[in-house]
């Protein structure tokens, strides 16, 4: 069969150029097995023939080890797999940076849709021009990373990535084999779990080294094509950060993590503006800028080096100074160098003094009992019975006084939370209000869970009229996504929330988080849910005159409300506000999407893109579902849900997980400070379990049940009910619905149920397994009936081959994680065995979760 263009490229750029390197990698020495480049490959091919087969994993492993006399005891040929995992690890690493090395190559602008390419078209369209000046005025794009451990790279092993890269683009085979030497005794995790203060700096890497750049070309891209200023109000591209400010259900974060967070994030901005104004004074040695160079070059070495005890925000003074030197150069050096000084200028006026706003996050239960602590102080003169209350008593008797109450002398929580909302203060002054100025409340129930939370704010030093602080509600339950609408208008109608909002600019954001909603209600349901609820969420904040922007709670795999993202926001219709694009980027979203500037800058400008393009009148009416659809949405995800529901109310259903899958273990991994369940002392229960180590140990199990369990029963009751065809047009008309579906698709393009295959004839878990395995069967037969398909992924052929070549070479690792889990039971009283066994499953986990970077 006849290859396309973007096939063929992809052929030769990364098939064929992983086959090259990876056979200069495979003869590197390798610690004290010498020959494990050699057998691995043998090791490959015997495990790909045995899973065709059906062959149980320990079974895979002793009939390949039967074929060497040399691996008897069993000591070697447990260290022998341990040096297969480590060039495995690396062998996923080369392959990230031949995929980033021909990223230019294998995606175009043009063809996918971005902000570049319409600029472009628009150049020669006035009417299309003065449209999409208008949309840009009015648009946002907020990109928040957090620390969810999604995929884990040190930032040693990235700086390796990033240099592999640019070597492999040069063809440079002298670099290559030296970095891959370098790769093979770099260590590739900790020996100890990071704090949040160190997953920040693992996280700021790529503020450093991507985004810094990439947002302030885009925005000199965008603001090129205009005569005059358009971004007077605003920015294009936002940043937001969590590692430090999250400490929903993390106990390792404090006031002080916070404040380190926040003080290292200034300090890593004024490198980067440093390392440019070094580059910029090697330029600009004429006279007339003495003063303000010699200015600025105290204000970036100072805040770059020396803790200040008490940092203020010097963006004015930064700014003042860099447009003096500039007026300088025009009335007398002829305007040389201008355009650096503009450079730097744009860059410190999207970053400031903060470089990324440092999101607060805590549950709404934590909060409650804060509010209960410090009434006493505040002479709240509130009921004993308050807590006990109905909503409407509770919104009737709270009130808004100010007052100073102790920071200290409560629970840990609630000393945490007051401590942190005087340090929002501090923050502000140190880096500007855009430093710290949204307080999401997670689980956040009830309008009173926002309005207690604006009185402890009050009665720790800030007032009424200068409270700069956005209060941002985060539903994820589907429960809680019903019950969303109620609780925002409460807010809206509230006398003193409706003052804060207009104080704000009658802005409100509304996090809505897809994670949870997927473990409580299924894949369909959760998507459907957060539909549901952004269209009746925007009909209400358009009734009250709300600016409306939803903060989506995405990232990694489509179980966790990744995927083909753009599309999401390119296909809302005209019933969901879309004027500002807000969502969290975790994980393999972050190395996959933005890990390189090519990468970085394809998919922010893709972002933007879709956010303008929904706007438009013609993709609004095509987007926009009517009232049948809907229903027709409705009654699918009624049935997904039912049959979701069902799976995980079996008895069997966290046994399975916990037997089967490296679940038990995965707090032992250390990739992250947040604890695997969020009541980290008890017993494990369902609605504990986080949401990313729910996820993850399905994907363990090449399973990957949250991705599609329940669609397949949702298809075949639309088919029995002789809606079929609606159901075909439906995915051919409607945008959502379509990356709905594929989305599914790609998630399931991931599983392979041969790997578990062996416990179909199980005692206690086969019918069990033969359920998610029926379910699965259905799912993939409706989904390419429905595509018009006949595999999975046949309309995206290049993420179809990549999945192919990852899953290919992490399959060695899936097989040895699963023999270690078979043997763990008839181990169980040797105790050294057990520790190695153990060991061996989480070093697998690494590099099985580090290749499933393309279903971010």
């Amino acid at each position: 069969m006849k290859l396309s263009q973007k096939e063929a490229v992809f052929a030769s750029e990364v098939v064929t150029r992983f086959e090259l390197y990876n056979s200069l990698f495979l003869t590197l020495p390798f610690y004290r097995v010498k020959h494990t480049g050699t057998l691995l490959p043998f090791f490959t091919s015997h495990c790909e023939e045995s899973v065709r087969q059906n062959i149980a994993p320990a079974d895979i492993i002793e009939s390949f080890f039967a074929q060497y006399e040399q691996y008897v005891q069993a000591s070697d040929r447990f260290d022998l797999l341990f040096r297969f995992i480590q060039y495995i690890e690396r062998q996923v690493v080369l392959f990230d940076a031949i995929e980033d090395a021909a990223f230019s190559k294998t995606h175009t602008q043009e063809e996918t849709g971005s902000i570049v390419s319409l600029l472009q078209q628009a150049a020669f369209k006035p009417a299309l021009k003065a449209k999409l000046r208008q949309k840009l005025q009015e648009f946002s794009l907020r990109l928040v990373l957090t620390a969810h451990p999604t995929q884990f790279y040190p930032g040693r092993v990235l700086a390796i990535i990033t240099d592999l890269t640019q070597a492999i683009k040069a063809n440079n085979i002298n670099d290559i084999h030296l970095l891959l030497q370098q790769l093979g005794k770099t260590p590739f995790f900790n020996k100890q779990k990071p704090t949040p203060v160190n997953e920040a700096a693992s996280l700021a890497w790529f503020l450093e080294n991507v985004f810094y750049y990439v947002v302030s070309d885009l925005q000199q891209q965008v603001e090129g094509e205009f005569e005059s200023p358009i971004f007077n109000a605003h920015q294009l591209i936002e940043l937001g950060f969590w590692p430090g400010g999250d400490r929903d259900g993390n106990p390792n974060v404090n006031s002080q993590t916070t404040k380190e967070v926040s003080d290292l994030l200034r300090e890593i901005l004024f490198r980067c503006y440093y390392r440019d104004f070094r580059l910029l004074k090697r330029r600009i040695t004429f006279r007339g800028v003495e003063e303000n160079m010699n200015r600025l070059q105290d204000l970036f070495y100072q805040n770059s080096f020396v803790k200040a005890e008490e940092p203020r925000d010097q963006q004015t003074e930064i700014i003042d100074n860099l447009e003096a030197v500039k007026d300088v150069l025009l009335r007398v050096h002829d305007g040389l160098f201008v355009d650096k000084i503009d450079d730097l200028i744009r860059k410190v006026r999207l970053f400031g003094c903060y470089f990324a706003s440092l999101d607060i996050r805590q549950d709404s239960r934590v909060l409650r009992t804060a509010h209960q602590q410090g009434r006493a102080y505040a002479n709240a003169d509130l009921p004993d019975n308050y807590d006990t209350l109905s909503e409407e008593e509770k919104l009737k008797l709270i009130k808004f006084d100010e007052a100073d109450i102790p920071s200290e002398g409560y629970d840990d929580l609630t000393t945490d939370t007051y401590t942190t909302i005087r340090l929002m203060k501090r923050m502000q002054t140190a880096g500007g209000e855009n430093a710290s100025h949204r307080f999401i409340i997670s689980n956040c129930q009830q309008a009173s869970d926002i309005l207690q939370l604006i009185t402890l704010f009050l009665w720790s030093g800030w007032k009424k009229d200068a409270l700069t602080i956005d209060f941002v509600p985060l539903f994820e339950t589907v429960q809680d996504l019903k019950a969303a609408g109620t609780v925002m208008e409460r807010l809206y109608s509230h006398p003193f929330y409706k003052e804060h909002l207009k104080s704000r600019g009658n802005k409100q954001v509304i996090m809505l988080g897809f994670s949870d909603s997927t473990k409580d209600g299924g894949y369909l349901m959760a998507n459907w849910s957060i539909y549901q609820a952004k269209v009746e969420l925007t009909s209400l904040a358009r009734r009250y005159g709300i600016e409306l922007a939803f903060f989506d709670g995405r990232g990694g795999p489509p179980a966790r409300g990744g995927g083909k993202t753009h599309r999401f926001y390119a296909t809302m219709g005209r019933e969901i506000a879309n004027d500002h694009i807000q969502l969290t980027i975790q994980g393999q979203t972050i190395s996959s999407q933005y890990g390189s500037f090519d990468s970085a800058h394809f998919n922010i400008s893709q972002l933007v893109n879709a956010g303008v393009l929904s706007s438009f009148d013609d993709n609004n009416d095509k987007n926009t579902l009517t009232d049948q659809q809907k229903g027709l949405l409705a009654s699918m995800a009624s049935t997904s849900h039912k049959a979701f529901v069902s799976l995980r109310e079996d008895p069997l259903f966290l046994k399975y997980l916990e037997q089967h899958s490296p679940l038990k273990l995965l707090s032992q991994i250390n990739i992250s400070s947040r604890p695997v369940k969020r009541n980290s002392g008890g017993e494990l229960k369902l609605e504990d379990l986080r949401a990313i180590s729910f996820v993850t140990a399905w994907t363990q199990l090449k399973q990957n049940i949250p991705g599609f369990y329940g669609v397949g029963s949702a298809l075949k009751k639309a088919k029995e009910d002789g809606v079929w065809s609606e159901v075909k047009s439906l995915y051919e008309i409607s945008g959502q619905f379509r990356t709905m579906m594929d989305n599914c698709i790609m998630s399931m393009s991931k599983a392979d149920f041969r790997i578990t295959a062996y416990l179909e004839s199980d005692a206690v878990f086969g019918s069990f397994w033969r359920r998610l395995k029926d379910e699965f069967d259905l799912t993939r037969q409706l989904m390419l009936e429905l595509t018009g398909t006949t595999v999975l992924l046949e309309q995206y052929p290049i993420e179809r081959k990549s999945i192919g070549l990852r899953e290919r070479i992490i399959l060695p690792l899936v097989i040895i994680q699963h023999f270690a889990l078979q043997q763990l039971e008839s181990n169980k009283n040797d105790e050294e065995t057990v520790r190695v066994l153990n060991k061996l499953i989480i070093r697998t986990v690494y590099g099985i979760v580090n290749a499933g970077r393309n279903v971010a």
